[in-house]
């Protein structure tokens, strides 16, 4: 089984440095230098390129480190499930979770999880929409929950809830005082938004131009506490979830403008991986956001 080898592969693929692989994994250089030899050897083909400053990964290597990645997790998952079949749920589930759900949804479901399975170790990953599906698809997560979109073939997605959206601005700002703005009143408006990759960022892009709006500016800020300490600053008007800004509608720190004729919602989703579909901690972690949600 070259199991050992490959994990010093993918290591040494992502890492592209001996000495630092072989730190990491505990083993010395030379054996990090044997494990690839007998991997180039097995499948007959140079997998780096090597000079005194750099190792670069081949073409040949690229194709092996998409297939050993998930070689190493079918192992890993064989590992898991063995070890579930005997005793109860335990191991570590790892959950990948875009912003807005992972400050503000997946809270509540870890204390469900946790304690329905208090053996269980939780490992949570938080990043816009686009970084989620990367986790998953390489295996770093077990199971991803996005508000946005995905065309990954090899991936499944679910949705498990509607999420209402809120155009959001100031006290102070001039649109704060409209009981029922209309769609025309956000023409040239100043936008303090998510980074591109954020589902967020991707909902109002399309609300910006399905419905023909010109921006006057826009500030990108890659945090929801971020965006909102702007915009109660005056920085210009935000599209955020009723989950983000509850607390500050509440308090007063925000006001939130009702468009005429109008309503943002979208679904969140969960997605993961068919190499995952059977592990018992992510079945039980998509019953439990299912019996939440039931949408």
């Amino acid at each position: 089984m070259y199991y050992d080898s490959l994990k010093t592969f993918v290591t040494l693929a992502e890492i592209k440095n001996f000495t630092r692989t072989s730190e990491l994994l505990h083993i010395s250089q030379p054996s990090v230098s044997l494990h690839i030899k007998n991997l180039e050897k097995e499948f007959q083909t140079e997998l780096f390129l090597r000079s005194p400053k750099a190792v670069q990964i081949t073409p040949s290597g690229e194709i092996l480190y998409n297939r050993a990645k998930q070689m190493i997790a079918l192992y890993e998952q064989a590992k898991t499930d063995i070890l579930e079949h005997h005793q109860s749920i335990r191991g570590k589930l790892r959950i990948g979770a875009s912003f807005t759900i992972g400050e503000y949804i997946l809270p509540s479901l870890l204390f469900r999880v946790h304690s329905e399975f208090p053996e269980l170790e939780l490992e949570v990953e938080i990043g816009n929409t686009e970084e989620i599906v990367h986790k998953v698809r390489s295996f770093t997560v077990d199971i991803g929950l996005i508000e946005g979109q995905t065309n990954e073939k090899e991936l499944s997605i679910r949705p498990f809830m509607e999420d209402e959206l809120f155009i959001v601005a100031s006290n102070t700002h001039p649109l704060a005082s409209r009981n029922n703005a209309a769609m025309s009143d956000l023409q040239n408006q100043a936008w303090v938004v998510r980074e591109e990759g954020s589902g967020t960022r991707e909902y109002l892009n399309h609300v910006i131009r399905s419905n023909a709006l010109s921006v006057s500016s826009l500030l990108t800020i890659s945090s929801n506490q971020g965006i909102k300490e702007s915009v109660i600053n005056g920085m210009g008007l935000s599209l955020l979830s009723r989950s983000v800004i509850e607390k500050e509608l509440k308090y007063g720190e925000l006001t939130a403008i009702p468009i005429k004729g109008k309503s943002f919602t979208r679904t969140f989703s969960y997605i993961q991986s068919p190499v995952m579909k059977n592990k018992r901690s992510v079945e039980n972690f998509v019953r439990i956001i299912q019996g939440k949600y039931r949408f």
